[in-house]
């Protein structure tokens, strides 16, 4: 079994050293309760992931229980640097591609990982410093995001730059010592290039108020006081046989700045607090209202990086763990229903049948990106349409993933040949960017 390349070891920090209480968790008896990881965090506008590869696609057995329990993908390996642009200003893109035709010939959403680390650099990058690695790293974002443009729900724009330890400080490294402000570079870049997608900034042992995840807060609260574009910031959870007792803290802190969080990289130690772990992360998350999701890194036990840990929610043949009754009985139990966006915004209720469309925003002065969920009804769709009225002095200037009848006024947004069917319960995307200000009327969307 190839092990996926995460590139560092040292996974958990030693400040983590709060037992989580081990509690029974309830089980749901409600009617309503949904039987699959995917569907369950849908229900309060959230999304539940896992990691994979293309060469995955193959495995009938693995894919089977990808297809039935997620509803987002993340490329483990697929979309980093030395795997799409292996030589200087030559790009490849056909596993990312798979993996997004995957995703959304299932009605599943995809995070993009990653566009910048110190780590997996192809070795012509590394060969470069200063200036030329600077202007090499910007174009790769330029290009990566460009080649995804409006098929990405959020962008882990740059990976693991702070170090660990007490500092605080960035981590040094040759994209480091290009200048303090490359983060920033990168993260405007990549708006630029992907107006539509959410920008996150991800790390591992930030789980819990550490001198580690303080230095990136301070990071976004600067980067949030001073315009640059960032929306989320991903956690790894890669956890031991402890929860650090300000987990949930920590995720509010973050929110509390304006951006999301993310559950990025979940997986939890083998031993008997494991179940109670994953569902506590799983409650915590819920539990913060802008926590818009929950990956974890990998299906079976057997795929995981982690050796010997036996660290996921499925075991070699494929079993249900307790550890994955654990988190479907915490989605079920629910939580605050959070927007998909930054931006709180205008929807429309659940109807019985048909479809629903609910527009979320990510705003700026003279300017908006607009993304906008379409949902089926108790009945499958098989094409669908939606309305948005668009306020006076503005203007539609681009979309992805749907085509427009117009740029102003009362606009009609029509799938494209891809995304027209949803099944009973599911739901598509497409995004617009405008001029003035978002729209504030609900959407309408008529199936058919």
């Amino acid at each position: 079994m190839s092990i996926p390349r995460k590139g560092r070891f040292a996974l958990l920090s030693a400040a983590a050293v709060s037992v989580v209480a081990a509690a029974s968790i309830a089980v749901i008896g409600s009617a309503e309760a949904a039987s699959t990881l995917g569907a369950s965090a849908a229900q309060t506008g959230r999304y539940f992931g896992v990691a994979t590869s293309a060469f995955k696609f193959s495995d009938t057995p693995y894919m089977t229980i990808v297809n039935r329990e997620f509803n987002s993908l993340v490329a483990e390996n697929d979309m980093k640097w030395d795997a799409t642009e292996p030589q200087q200003g030559r790009f490849t893109f056909t596993n990312g591609d798979r993996l997004v035709s995957h995703a959304q010939a299932h009605g599943m959403t995809v995070r993009g990982h990653t566009l910048l680390w110190h780590a997996q650099q192809p070795s012509w990058a590394q060969g470069l410093s200063g200036a030329a690695l600077r202007n090499a790293a910007i174009n790769h974002v330029t290009q990566v995001a460009t080649h995804f443009r409006g098929k990405i729900h959020s962008w882990d724009v740059v990976n693991e730059a702070f170090a660990d330890g007490g500092s605080g400080a960035r981590r040094d490294s040759n994209l480091q010592r290009t200048g303090n402000d490359w983060i920033e570079a990168a993260f405007r870049a990549a708006r630029a290039a992907d107006p539509g997608a959410k920008l996150c900034y991800n790390d591992y042992n930030t789980d819990g108020i550490n001198a580690k995840s303080t230095g990136i807060y301070n990071m976004v609260r600067d980067f949030k006081a001073r315009g640059v574009p960032i929306d989320c910031v991903g956690l790894q959870s890669h956890l031991g046989t402890t929860l650090d007792s300000t987990y949930q803290q920590n995720i509010q802190r973050f929110a509390d700045l304006g951006v999301d969080v993310q559950i990025t990289e979940l997986d939890v130690q083998q031993g008997s607090n494991q179940a109670n772990i994953f569902a506590s992360v799983t409650r915590a998350c819920l539990a913060v209202a802008r926590c818009t999701g929950i990956t974890v890194w990998g299906v079976r036990d057997s795929d995981s990086w982690r050796t010997g840990q036996n660290p996921l929610l499925f075991d070699a043949g494929g079993n249900k763990k307790a550890a994955y009754t654990a988190v479907l009985n915490a989605l079920n139990a629910g939580g605050p229903t959070t927007p998909t966006s930054p931006t709180p915004s205008t929807s429309n209720p659940p109807v019985p049948a048909g479809c629903s469309a609910r527009v979320t925003l990510n705003s700026w002065t003279g300017g908006y990106t607009a993304t906008v969920r379409v949902t089926a009804g108790s009945s499958p769709v098989n094409g669908w349409s939606v309305g948005v009225t668009v306020p006076s002095g503005g203007a539609v200037t681009n979309a992805w993933n749907a085509t427009n009848t117009s740029t102003s006024g009362p606009v009609t947004f029509r799938n494209v040949s891809y995304n027209g069917s949803v099944a009973a319960g599911g739901f598509t995307e497409f995004g617009f960017q405008g001029t003035g200000t978002g729209p504030t009327a609900n959407p309408t969307c008529t199936a058919g």
